[in-house]
């Protein structure tokens, strides 16, 4: 199912275009479909903070499933002639590495158009002090910012998390590149 772009769609409609993951999927179709749910097509509505978070929830959705998936697809030592390991986890691997780039991109591109918006508005403000519609849209705007900067916080302690999870359960099967 491909993505369509979140501003287009509501909250609703969004997270229930998300099926959840199945075991047989993740196997048949490797990390492809984990991948779409890190990287969604189309552009990314940054002039309403609810939809900004709502899009960065669906992308989270590797992460919050991360446990799940690494007990579901990560075999046990009993289990361990029956499922390629080393390969379910470089898969694994590529889709957080995927994931959290996008993410990182997604975060970084809407503070960027905010911080202009912000700055445009000040440069307004400045020529118009008396303005007081001016002055309301500068302070929703600023704090609006400051709400998408506190999101690099909470992406820093989602990608922790996920990274401590694969780590454990995946460091004896996959070595991941030292570059990166």
């Amino acid at each position: 199912m491909a993505a369509v772009p979140a501003r287009s769609m509501s909250s609703s409609t969004v997270a229930a275009s998300w099926t959840p993951l199945l075991r047989a999927d993740w196997l048949a179709a490797g990390a492809s479909r984990l991948s779409n749910m890190a990287a969604p097509s189309g552009g990314v509505n940054c002039e309403e903070f609810a939809e900004f978070q709502e899009l960065l929830k669906v992308m989270r959705t590797i992460d919050d499933r991360i446990v799940h998936e690494l007990n579901t697809t990560v075999p046990t030592a009993s289990f361990a002639g029956k499922i390629d390991a080393s390969q379910t986890c470089k898969q694994l691997y590529e889709s957080l590495m995927e994931a959290h780039a996008s993410r990182d991109r997604v975060i970084k591109n809407c503070i960027a158009q905010t911080s202009a918006v912000v700055k445009h508005l000040r440069e307004e403000r400045e020529k118009n002090l008396d303005d007081l519609t001016l002055l309301k849209q500068l302070r929703k705007e600023q704090t609006k910012l400051k709400w998408m900067q506190s999101e690099l916080n909470v992406e820093e302690v989602v990608n922790d998390r996920s990274w401590k999870v694969f780590n454990e359960r995946c460091r004896i099967h996959f070595k991941p590149p030292k570059n990166e």
